[in-house]
């Protein structure tokens, strides 16, 4: 039988030493986006994951301090676009707070309207289930209603805070 520690008999963390130490855990990168009263809406979020697949769900943390998730979160429906190796530009222009960060972006409506943007390498149409209090995050867990993927599109990688690529061993 385990004893679990509470957060009083935890030890101190170093949270800028923590962060570089899960910078050495490679991510891919997503762009969520929603459609909320004619204006379509979007944040770049590193923390996404498959969850369960009966039911098909995932999940995702925004931060606390996001400007976009709590307008995101009115919406029926989101989308989450998973950013295909050379989108960057993408992910550094939706981790802006504020801005126009549809401007110039080419982009779809899923079948409920979300958008999908162009050249993702794969995109989930989601409905909110639920969400938690995640510490400085939320854990928003969501039905998956629609999803699609480009196979021959490489993902976008983001390890100790810098862009990458999948490297195939076999080609070299």
């Amino acid at each position: 039988m385990s004893t679990r520690l509470d957060n009083s008999t935890r030890p101190v963390v170093d949270t800028r030493a923590f962060r570089d130490v899960l910078g050495h855990f490679c991510s891919g990168v997503t762009v969520v986006t929603a459609m909320v009263d004619d204006d379509a809406v979007g944040f770049t979020c590193q923390s996404f994951s498959a969850l369960s697949l009966n039911p098909p769900q995932v999940l995702l943390c925004p931060s606390k301090r996001s400007t976009s998730w709590p307008t995101i979160r009115t919406a029926d429906t989101f989308c989450i676009n998973v950013l295909a190796a050379g989108q960057c530009d993408l992910s550094d222009r939706f981790a802006k707070s504020g801005g126009p960060k549809f401007d110039g972006v080419q982009w779809r409506p899923a079948k409920r309207g979300a958008p999908i943007l162009n050249g993702v390498a794969a995109w989930f149409e989601v409905a909110l289930d639920a969400e938690h209090d995640g510490g400085d995050h939320l854990i928003a867990v969501a039905g998956m209603l629609a999803f699609g993927a480009d196979s021959a599109t490489q993902p976008l990688v983001f390890h100790r805070s810098r862009y990458g690529g999948i490297v195939d061993p076999s080609m070299g």
